[in-house]
């Protein structure tokens, strides 16, 4: 139990990177050159994109994963980052001789991105640290899906001892994927969650799914909100902030991490839903990836304005 005034303790699993974002008015057609208006060195990856969500909106936050060799540049710079935003670093595994992940982003004017990554493949050879010592005081667990090789049992043990594990699925999942079992809620975009059941529609592929899961099913649909499996199996839809985006790098992160933060806060799923799509409303409206992630005064502010105008309400 989250003891009265004090944040929750989120661990977040992933595998940090260094991107490297530039803007541009269009994306350059193969075998073409452009210029680029901004240039700009971030930190990101899925779950530290998270991560410095919930430290904003107000959580604590533990990361754990590979980075790559103690003394390469990049990870030496994702770490800076990560100890401005209030992350416990204690339990990164650095990896000797292998590389962080960097990327190269390309982000056009509408705010869509384009991005090459390279990761090592050394990195899913990490040993995580002992189960004891990451879930001491943990209240939620956020895990990347491409990182289940290496997690899988951490988020098994966790379950055991009932801490909720929110897979942010950054990828399509083999129906065989141990996570399915692992997590007890799993949030996928609609490109993905249709292409791991295997059919072009979001809620039959979430109902398809419910069968191989006992998981809390959800898929985001970018400016058309998100439908979810309410615990009678029914599908509901939760209405997303319309915003004039400018840069949708690390939405769906920062979704991801503000949904876990108000579930380990108690709140309930319809709640944690809106919460978490006016903070990805609110990160569309800025560069930077996740580090443009809001802060807790600014999401709320936007809830209480909804709520006041009586605008933007969940269909039913």
């Amino acid at each position: 139990m989250v003891l009265s005034g004090t944040a929750p303790r989120i661990l977040c699993i992933g595998i940090p990177v260094r991107d490297l974002t530039f803007r541009v008015e269009a994306v350059p057609a193969r075998g073409s050159k452009a210029n680029a208006s901004h240039l700009a060195e971030i930190c990101g990856g899925n779950a530290l994109n998270a991560a410095i969500a919930i430290a904003r909106l107000g959580g604590r936050v533990a990361f754990a994963g590979p980075m790559g060799d103690a003394r390469e540049t990049s990870s030496g710079f994702i770490l800076a980052q990560m100890a401005q935003e209030g992350i416990d670093t204690s339990h990164i595994v650095r990896m000797p001789d292998a590389s962080t992940p960097v990327s190269a982003i390309i982000i056009d004017a509408t705010g869509e991105r384009t991005l090459t990554i390279y990761r090592d493949p050394a990195l899913w050879t990490v040993k995580l640290p002992d189960a004891d010592k990451l879930l001491d005081d943990c209240q939620a667990v956020l895990v990347e899906s491409r990182c289940a090789a290496f997690a899988i049992s951490l988020c098994t043990e966790a379950r055991r001892r009932g801490i909720p594990v929110i897979v942010g699925v950054d990828r399509a999942m083999l129906l065989q994927d141990g996570l399915l079992a692992a997590a007890s809620h799993l949030l996928f975009s609609s490109e993905q969650v249709q292409e791991t059941a295997g059919v072009t529609e979001d809620g039959e592929a979430l109902r398809l799914l419910a069968r191989l899961t006992p998981a809390f099913l959800a898929a985001t649909r970018g400016p058309d909100g998100t439908i979810w499996l309410n615990e009678a199996g029914e599908l509901e839809e939760t209405a997303a902030f319309p915003v004039q985006a400018v840069d949708t790098l690390g939405a769906g992160d920062v979704f991801h991490g503000a949904f876990t933060l108000r579930l380990a806060e108690g709140e309930r799923i319809r709640e944690a839903l809106r919460f978490a799509a006016a903070a990805a409303a609110l990160k569309c409206t800025r560069h930077g990836g996740g580090q443009a992630a809001p802060q807790r005064l600014e999401v709320e502010e936007v809830l209480r304005d909804v709520q006041l105008s009586g605008a933007g309400r969940s269909p039913r």
